[in-house]
């Protein structure tokens, strides 16, 4: 059996090939929906299959698109890969996503690997430490867009949350349901990774704002594996926090773990807000008051911004912030 090629779809169909052509990149408003029910027909009864390699030759574009993800074990990054795949899937592209663990060289292979495969642009959760590589493809005028961490040496189109305000919002809850010994955890800023960078500072931007002083005992950062020993550390000060600020969810179960070991009672003896609102956050027993990121947002507007750059269309290169939303629950 012969392949059945757009030419045959066209003759069944009664229409002209760049109809045909028209028809499967979706661009309908170039015809009728008499002509489209038509065309739908003729591909089901002919079993039409598009060559995407041959397409891919004449368009000079693979219709695929790179995710690399810093670590894909965070919530946000599983809930901004889906709305990046469903934003390509309507269009037509497909998507690879990679696992960098937040490790530089991990990142650098992975970047080159897309490249090699000619896909049409990447989404990158950089790691921060491959400066050249970036440059490099910024200079190449390579499709690039970063999400949730800036650069700002570079000038590279970037999607973030507005960081500051998201520890603002959390800080400005505990002190109205009257907390003042309030800390902060965070993963750990060995690298200078953004939000983490700016959380803290947002929190303590907050509490200056409110006019309660900063103790320097209750900014933990660290590894994950190290967050139950900071925990501990933290509850053998002599006066230990009333409240707690997870900076993203990973924090959060080590938390939830360190008080479940500890026989803590939440709200009573320690409040809790997470950034990141994680799916168990609602029924967890207390539910949990959140910090929301606009994560499907971010991905569609990513892919927005990566999309311009394919089709050659101008996008300023800026860094934009999106606004989180605060979820009032029970844990305060």
């Amino acid at each position: 059996m012969r392949n059945i090629t757009i030419a045959d779809v066209a003759k069944h169909a009664k229409v002209s090939k760049s109809t045909i052509s028209q028809f499967l990149n979706k661009r309908y408003e170039y015809m009728s929906e008499k002509t489209r029910k038509r065309i739908e027909e003729s591909i089901r009864i002919l079993d039409y299959k598009p060559n995407i390699v041959a397409r891919s030759l004449k368009q000079k574009a693979t219709f695929t698109i790179g995710v690399v993800v810093a670590n894909i074990l965070h919530n946000f990054s599983t809930q901004v890969i889906r709305a990046i795949e469903n934003y390509y899937y309507e269009q037509g592209f497909h998507i690879i996503v990679c696992n960098a663990d937040d490790n530089p060289e991990k990142e650098k292979n992975y970047i080159e690997m897309l490249r090699a495969k000619q896909v049409d642009g990447i989404i990158i959760f950089p790691t921060g430490d491959n400066l050249a590589l970036y440059r490099k493809m910024k200079e190449d005028e390579f499709p690039i867009v970063f999400m949730d961490r800036t650069i700002e040496e570079l000038d590279i189109a970037t999607v973030i949350l507005d960081n500051k305000l998201a520890a603002k919002l959390a800080v400005d809850h505990f002190v109205e349901k009257g907390y003042t010994n309030i800390s902060i955890i965070t993963t750990s800023i060995i690298r200078n990774i953004t939000p983490r960078i700016e959380r803290i500072q947002g929190y303590k931007e907050a509490l200056i704002a409110h006019g309660i002083p900063l103790n320097p005992s209750y900014i933990r950062t660290s590894e994950q594996a190290e967050i139950q020993v900071s925990l501990s550390q933290m509850y053998q000060l002599k006066t230990p926090p009333q409240a707690i600020l997870a900076a993203n969810d990973i924090v959060l179960h080590e938390v939830l773990r360190f008080v479940k070991k500890q026989n803590l009672r939440i709200p009573e003896d320690i409040a809790l807000i997470s950034i990141d609102d994680v799916p168990f956050a609602s029924f967890y027993t207390p539910t949990i008051t959140a910090i929301k990121q606009p994560s499907v947002e971010m991905g569609r507007f990513s892919s927005e911004l990566l999309l311009y750059q394919i089709k050659k269309e101008r996008v300023k290169n800026s860094i934009y912030r999106m606004v989180p939303e605060l979820v009032v629950r029970t844990s305060c």
